[in-house]
């Protein structure tokens, strides 16, 4: 699913009504009818509405979801601002709308369940009590600098309330990309977010979660022109498209056939890293793994993970040589092997002479960090997975996950790497400066080892022959589904690292569909 800018969300409306073809205004009640759709069914018709219009499209739209709910005999409360006496076209078209179906209900019942406060100066606000349904149509995805005077005071006002907030489209106040220079206190706070067709950029940092509350696209029949106007590195991954990429296996395989993968992890005091990275590349499908570790951790890793290979360091304690890899279809480094002198300099060698694919993670990334010059001599193409911590060793601190996105993407075209940007959405950016937003997963991942267990899951599809970018891919998707099954029986709070490698065989199950 493709993540449109503002300017390109424009564009996509326009082709839509030129070539559906559909008129702006009934586009709109399509938009305002899949909202009210949403509405109904959550909030029962004894909740107490109050809508908060803008004069734009965004104000036409809360217009006539307002009036969709007169129809379903909610209570409604409208107050539609118009300071300038200059709505749009089609907001002044749904006003009329609105007040027809006033006179129509007074006409027919004696009674009017929908009441519209028009502002054209002095705005007396409602008391928003706990119970209350705010709808947000103040103003959608065509601001470009932030709310002030009035409107930032209404905003404030809402955002001050116990009611329950549902936006339009976006939140009003928030910009669809870039809200560097935003007044964040500007910007209404929502519950839910009900946007159309496309998700918005800003969705998906972490610092606008409290804006934007929990968001669902609505589908309203919005055409694409898929041209150069349309074009967007900004991706949002769907299930289908993963289960497309996940391979089958012929009966005629055996492990010869299925990938020999290189595992350098662990060092004294760390071998659970080693053991959940080896235990889920071992549940990612791989056919053999050797785990390159030292002599301390060799007894507990055989133990554990019997199913792998031990392949013991010169140092009883850490990684300390690098040594030929040729024998192996791909490799990861980097979970638990820590950033003694030893293991920094055997850590460089290991990734200038290995030739196959790569995943870099862990403590590999914060010897990176501190060596930054060596990120010129990683291979083309090998995938790199920090945190947020991590990321920062390698491209600096930055003031928001918008600028942090962007210097990712710079690193990973100038480098010619992937870098998957871990958490809630994880972003995996490509050598070609394409970003994929990952949906799975939950907060009960948050927790130790987790990374560990993903490197192991990226690692199994690398030996196996997924490009890298598949395999990067499918990777996080299977990971994040793994945890969300294993939330389902554990709760997050209950969930650990190792659930994800005991739920991974149910999440291929589920990704096959069977």
């Amino acid at each position: 699913m493709k993540i449109l800018s503002a300017a390109q969300l424009k564009i996509a409306d326009a082709f839509t009504i030129e070539h559906e073809p559909v008129s702006s205004v009934n586009l709109m009640e399509r938009a305002s009818r899949a909202v009210t759709d949403k509405i109904c069914s959550r909030w029962t018709p004894d909740t107490i509405v109050k809508v908060f219009a803008g004069p734009g499209n965004n104000g036409g739209d809360a217009l006539a979801i307002a009036r969709m709910l007169g129809e379903q005999n909610y209570k409604v409360y409208v107050y539609l601002f118009n300071t300038s006496e200059n709505l749009s076209s089609d907001c002044q078209i749904n006003k009329k709308r609105l007040i027809d179906f006033q006179e129509m209900h007074q006409a027919t019942l004696g009674a009017n369940n929908v009441e519209l406060t028009e502002i054209t100066s002095q705005f007396n606000p409602p008391k928003l009590v706990e119970g209350d349904l705010v709808i947000d149509g103040l103003f959608g995805t065509g601001i470009s600098r932030p709310l002030n005077g009035g409107y930032a005071s209404v905003v404030k006002y809402i955002n001050a309330s116990p009611a329950t907030v549902v936006s339009i489209d976006v939140p009003s106040g928030l910009m669809c990309e870039d809200n560097t220079y935003n007044v964040m206190n500007h910007i209404v706070k929502a519950d839910y977010t009900y946007t159309f067709q496309y998700p918005k950029l800003a969705f998906f940092f972490p610092e606008h979660e409290q804006y934007v509350g929990k968001w669902e696209v609505l589908d309203i029949g919005v055409m694409d022109p898929d041209n150069e106007e349309t074009k967007t590195p900004y991706f949002f991954t769907e299930e289908k498209e993963m289960r497309r990429l996940l391979k089958k296996r012929s009966r005629f395989d055996h492990k010869g056939l299925v990938g020999h993968a290189l595992l350098i992890a662990g060092k004294k005091g760390m071998a659970g890293a080693a053991i959940l990275s080896g235990k889920a590349c071992m549940r990612g499908g791989v056919g053999k793994l050797t785990i390159h570790t030292p002599e301390y951790n060799t007894r507990i890793l055989q133990e554990t993970v019997p199913e792998a290979i031990m392949h013991v360091d010169v140092d009883p304690n850490c990684f300390s040589q690098s040594f030929d890899a040729s024998e192996y279809d791909a490799m990861a480094i980097g979970p638990g092997v820590g950033t003694s002198s030893y293991t920094i300099q055997a850590f460089i060698e290991q990734v200038s002479m290995t030739k196959c694919p790569m995943v870099l993670d862990a403590d590999a990334l914060n010897i990176l960090g501190s060596h930054r010059g060596w990120i010129s001599q990683l291979p083309r193409r090998c995938i790199l997975t920090p945190h947020k911590k991590e990321l920062f060793g390698l491209i600096s601190t930055t003031r928001n996950s918008y600028e942090e996105l962007e210097r990712t993407r710079e690193l990973a075209v100038r480098q010619q790497i992937y870098i998957l940007i871990k958490g809630a959405y994880s972003a995996v950016v490509t050598p070609e400066g394409n970003v994929f937003f990952n949906p799975t997963g939950n907060p009960g991942m948050a927790t130790a080892g987790a990374g560990d267990v993903l490197t192991g899951i990226i690692l199994a599809l690398l030996a196996q022959s997924y490009v890298p970018e598949a395999a990067l891919r499918l990777g996080v998707y299977l990971h994040g589904l793994a945890g969300d099954l294993a939330a389902e029986d554990l709760t997050y709070e209950g969930l650990i690292s190792s659930d994800l490698v005991t739920y991974l065989p149910k999440a291929f199950k589920s990704l096959r569909g069977k």
